[in-house]
């Protein structure tokens, strides 16, 4: 599939790059992933030649718009250093799965170097077995996880052994990387020009609403108003700042985090969301609400319902990929007190499909717009407001359906860890060759016993997966 990068960010892109002047809410997403043997070194280079050659992204750097005119652009870097980017360290002590996330985590709280490229893959030697690892990370402002699984497929192969010819020095594309940066004159001129392009693409969608707006007014005034602040009220409801979280545990934030890693068969769980009569994404989320609940409980403090994050993906289906992200984070109460897992399946799946048919879903870039011009600073303060108080976050990423190579090694789990960016917990699901790989990203501070954590969404999984 083509992918069309743009030179500047998405309104929505550029406030998830602008509200990391609160370091609570960076939107790190990081990726661990276990080799059954390290990789041919002469394989990964040439590996690396094509992602770079391919992906602009990878050169490139944030440069952001002095006057605040225009969203950041993204520009070659012209001091690019792929050795920056491409790190080999040793994991300490026997190399466990345990010791691979522990040097994983400082990673996937830690601030990228603003004015490099937002990327960096650490080979881990050293793992037990003869093994080793993988801890990739990327900047959400240059994509989501389906666009990161899609930017990885220049790294990894369909076969243990070599394709003939691929890896060749001279089959690799010549791309010149770095170059002379505009003058400050030229990208002030640059940026008044996208701006107001923008606003002229945003005007004639406005128009054209305007229009079929009063044509359907004409037809049915009741209707037409009621539609109208139906969206208004839809708006209200997806930016809408709370007070505090709900959990009444989960109340403070930092930016240090603990990593914990699951498997699950694949089969067997999706034959318990078909048996309750949801997908997949329900029964996950039934699992980690249920954990979740059970950790409150063990603590002594039961909730009836809490806030959770859930991104939709809009990627439409026609063929067509824009670099960056294509997903509207949906913020909503989940209820906690359902005892029964096919009680609580249903309930789930009856609160997404609710929130997926929200009018204000199509609208979210303009708002993002809306929010930016209010500066960076208070920007940041708004969305601090709706993000500090989300208390979990749940994702599900697809992955590949077969297992797959990165230079003659086999990747035998892709662990995927979704940023925290404000919330206490964040459970993300990555489906990958017949199993599902679920990473757990939690706060440090905020959940200070992270293996109970851990323990109580094993049995809320457990619990789930026993459905028939």
């Amino acid at each position: 599939m083509a992918v069309q990068y743009d030179e500047w960010m998405s309104d929505a892109d550029a406030l998830m790059w602008h509200i990391e002047r609160d370091p609570v809410l960076r939107s790190t997403v990081t990726s661990v992933w276990v080799l059954d043997q390290l990789p041919d070194p002469e394989r990964l280079e040439g590996s690396f030649s094509r992602a770079l050659a391919k992906i602009p992204r990878l050169r490139q750097r944030v440069v952001a718009d002095g006057l605040g005119v225009a969203t950041p652009r993204w520009e070659e870097d012209p001091l690019f250093d792929r050795s920056f980017h491409l790190r080999r360290i040793r994991v300490p002590g026997a190399g466990t799965l345990r010791e691979l996330l522990d040097v994983a985590a400082p990673l996937a709280g830690q601030a990228f170097d603003k004015d490099r490229p937002l990327w960096d893959f650490t080979l881990v030697e050293g793992l037990e077995g003869g093994k080793s690892g993988v801890i990739l990370r990327l900047h959400h402002a240059v994509t989501d996880g389906v666009g990161m699984v899609r930017m990885t497929t220049s790294l990894i192969e369909r076969t243990r052994e070599p394709r003939p010819g691929r890896d060749r020095p001279d089959t690799l594309a010549e791309q010149p990387f770095g170059g002379a940066r505009s003058s400050d004159l030229e990208q002030l001129a640059q940026a008044f020009q996208h701006r107001v392009r923008t606003a002229t693409e945003r005007t004639g969608r406005a128009g054209s609403a305007v229009g079929r707006g009063v044509r359907d007014f004409m037809r049915d005034p009741v209707g037409s108003a009621r539609r109208l602040a139906d969206t208004a009220g839809s708006v209200g409801r997806l930016i809408q700042p709370a007070d505090q979280p709900l959990s009444p545990l989960w109340t403070d934030r930092s930016f240090s985090v603990h990593l914990d890693a699951l498997v699950i068969p694949f089969a067997a769980f999706r034959a318990a969301a078909k048996n309750a009569g949801g997908t997949l994404n329900d029964a996950f989320v039934a699992a980690v609400a249920g954990g979740i609940a059970r950790y409150h409980e063990a603590h002594g403090k039961p909730v009836e319902e809490l806030r959770m994050n859930m991104p939709i993906n809009i990627r439409d289906e026609t063929g067509r990929d824009r670099a960056g992200n294509q997903f509207i984070p949906a913020r909503f109460k989940v209820p906690m007190a359902i005892s029964n897992p096919k009680d609580r399946i249903h309930a789930i799946q009856r609160l997404v499909r609710s929130t997926r048919e929200e009018a204000a879903l199509p609208l979210m870039d303009e708002v993002s717009g809306a929010i930016n011009r209010l500066g960076v600073l208070a920007a940041t303060r708004f969305v601090g407001s709706m993000m500090k108080t989300v208390d979990f976050v749940t994702s599900n990423v697809p992955g590949p359906p077969s297992a797959v190579y990165m230079a003659g090694a086999r990747i035998e789990n892709m662990f995927p860890f979704g940023p925290l960016a404000g919330s206490a917990v964040n459970v993300t699901l990555f489906s990958y060759d017949g199993q599902l790989q679920l990473g757990i990203n939690a706060d440090r501070v905020t959940v200070p016993d992270p293996e109970l954590l851990r323990s109580c969404i094993e049995q809320g999984i457990a619990e789930v997966a026993a459905v028939s």
